[in-house]
């Protein structure tokens, strides 16, 4: 039993924590609504109602083809190594083949090699391919990484599903598809949304290979455009906080949306009964 004490103490360690997160926030908010043109940045609240700057920024840094193009990428590579993630946690979960371990081993050191390590060969070997400057070249790699993690997320979740579930598919004649799409999917839905949010976070945030792959091409994703638009603006703070608040907020937009899942797929089976 929770005391009193212990309960307010809780509440207020969490309101201070919730302070420290959003107070960088509120302070760009600020900052993007203030006067354009200004050299040192400014919180001054009482002037933060430019809410034009948005538009200025949009228009001046080409955001509309740059968000474009970090939708199509983002989305893709979020669907379908969603949907490739399942029947491979499913597979190395549940089913019995030869080399399955091998093969899951082979997904966790794929997870730990780093990006920088690869960057190179990957870009020369979708150059033989025909894949560079395209879409393809950041899509394809990226559904790869994607894959190696959402196997392991996917396989965690199944290997904690109760067996007398799939056991009782089988003694009622369900094969091995039929039991996943009706009995375990369903019950995966916080854990894939939990996923679809860290994929889309993760390669809408993506700078290092976009950059590399997309250098000989017209497309830009929006980091990248981010970027360029702060080399041409180095002292206007305003119209930097006001691009920067742009990118993410997809990102942030997202997460609310989810936020719920997102929370239960992240604790699912952190408490036991």
């Amino acid at each position: 039993m929770i005391s009193r004490r212990d309960q307010v103490l809780g509440y207020v360690l969490l309101s201070i924590a919730a302070i420290a997160a959003l107070a960088p926030f509120v302070g760009v908010v600020i900052l993007a609504l203030g006067e354009p043109g200004q050299i040192a940045p400014s919180l001054d609240i009482s002037q933060a109602t430019h809410f034009g700057n948005f538009g200025d920024v949009w228009n001046i840094a080409s955001f509309g083809a740059s968000m474009k193009a970090s939708t199509i990428i983002t989305l893709t590579i979020v669907v379908v190594s969603v949907v490739l993630s399942v029947p491979a946690g499913y597979a190395l979960a549940l089913a019995h083949f030869p080399g399955r371990s091998a093969i899951f081993f082979l997904f966790v050191f794929g997870l730990l090699i780093p990006l920088e390590a690869m960057i190179i060969p990957l870009y020369f070997d979708m150059r033989k391919f025909g894949l560079a400057d395209n879409y393809w070249s950041v899509i394809l790699p990226d559904i790869g990484f994607s894959v190696a993690f959402g196997a392991f997320w996917m396989r965690a979740f199944f290997m904690g599903v109760d067996r007398s579930l799939t056991e009782a598919a089988r003694l009622d004649g369900a094969n091995s598809l039929q039991t996943l799409m009706r009995i375990l999917l369903p019950l995966a839905k916080p854990q894939l949304l939990t996923l679809a949010v860290l994929f889309f976070v993760w390669n809408w945030n993506d700078f290092l290979l976009p950059l590399v792959m997309l250098a000989g091409s017209e497309i830009q994703t929006a980091p990248i455009s981010l970027v360029y638009f702060q080399g041409q603006h180095t002292t206007d703070f305003t119209y930097l906080a006001a691009g920067a608040l742009i990118t993410i907020a997809p990102v942030v937009i997202i997460y609310i949306l989810l936020q719920r899942s997102f929370t239960r797929g992240v604790l699912s089976g952190a408490v036991k009964d």
